[in-house]
């Protein structure tokens, strides 16, 4: 075999991976068997948990969708740790009363050690976690009960939808990745098992609230404690929660850089656990998680071979192929708004997640967050 299709083969292979996630995975799913749930009416406690640090911006409009959720859920307890804000948050949440009941930390702990310290106060059945900056749907908490009537159901996914800034091509590729992931959701749902919930809005039972390390993705790990502990983590289309997409590329790039070292340090913990897991689970597992962090790697191989195929036909050819994609990456990552800054949005994101990963690997942990000022 020639040079030049053994670098065409590896290039093929390495596109192939990175798409894979994006479009094989889809495909594979439909292919899967679909379980049904049982839902009914259930009338149980419920805690609702969420962390804030110097998120004074967002409370107002946080403290006004709180008393709409206890309006309608006269039951539910709010529990609120406040990891060491310096704007004024810890003034505002103290002002709301009775509404919520607020845990200070000690210092700088972290959303995972804050939520761990909620969960062992919480006294509902059901475990609701959110986000600080997060809006839930008035009758979210209604809607979401029903789906434990099914006992197989240890932990429900919500839907999230992003409110868009319309000016900034960094919220709109956000929003646009976020929606065909929860449509990718839904898929892994309809076949029986979601992998992992995002922080946004998700529930488990307290029952199976684990115990981990701080610096792990808390949500994630704790919504896979459904499937480790032999239960189902399902998506509830109906279970609705809305927030305003990072609208700025810094800020964007900064989370996946975080989200992706923590990504690393939650596979290494929860491997042997992930290794126990059924087939079909396994097979979501790495299609979604492991192939996507390695996006960036598989990227870089894909380019990088077909550029060295095409300089076995023609030097002229990639050397003009080199320079007008330097080019188009300038222009990219200097322009807000136009496709070509779309897709650099979309590669930066890659190359941002596989960064993160790299860390990771290296040992370096990020255990505090953040805020993002663009939202």
């Amino acid at each position: 075999m020639s040079t030049t299709l053994v670098f065409a083969a590896i290039s093929f292979a390495g596109w192939a991976f990175f798409l894979y996630p994006y479009l094989g995975y889809p495909i594979l799913l439909r292919a899967f068997p679909k379980r049904s749930v049982n839902s009914g009416p259930l009338a149980c406690p419920v805690s609702l948990l969420f962390c804030a640090y110097n998120e004074r911006a967002s409370l107002p409009e946080k403290a006004d969708n709180l008393r709409a959720l206890c309006s309608r859920t006269p039951d539910l307890q709010i529990l609120v740790f406040d990891d060491g804000s310096t704007d004024g948050t810890s003034e505002f949440l103290a002002a709301l009363g009775d509404l919520v009941t607020v845990v200070t930390g000690a210092g700088r702990t972290g959303k995972a050690a804050g939520m761990k310290q909620l969960a062992r106060l919480a006294t509902g059945d059901i475990l609701v976690f959110t986000d600080a900056n997060v809006i839930l749907a008035d009758d979210a908490i209604e809607r979401l009960l029903p789906y434990y009537a099914d006992t197989e159901v240890g932990g429900v996914c919500g839907t999230l939808r992003y409110i868009v800034d319309a000016e900034s091509s960094t919220s709109r590729v956000g929003a646009e990745y976020w929606a065909r992931d929860e449509r990718l959701r839904s898929l892994e749902s309809a076949t029986g098992n979601v992998v992992g919930a995002d922080g946004s809005i998700f529930s488990i039972r307290k029952a199976l609230y684990p115990d981990f390390p701080d610096t792990v993705l808390d949500d994630f790990t704790v919504s896979m404690s459904a499937i480790f502990a032999g239960k189902r983590l399902i998506k509830a289309p109906d279970v609705v929660a809305f927030e305003k997409s990072v609208a700025v590329r810094r800020d964007e790039l900064r989370r996946k850089v975080r989200i992706g070292a923590r990504a690393y340090h939650t596979h290494r913990y929860l491997r042997p656990q992930v290794r126990r897991m059924a087939g079909v689970d396994r097979v979501k597992y790495y299609s979604r998680k492991v192939a996507r962090w390695f996006g960036g790697l598989f990227l870089s191989i894909g380019i990088v071979f077909a550029i060295l195929a095409l300089a076995m036909v023609s030097p002229l050819a990639a050397a003009v192929v080199i320079l007008a994609g330097a080019a188009a990456l300038a222009i990219a990552t200097r322009t807000r708004m136009g496709a070509l800054a779309r897709l650099g949005e979309i590669v930066m994101a890659v190359f941002a997640t596989s960064y993160g990963i790299y860390l990771g690997m290296r040992g370096r942990t990020f255990v505090t967050w953040a805020p993002a000022a663009s939202r």
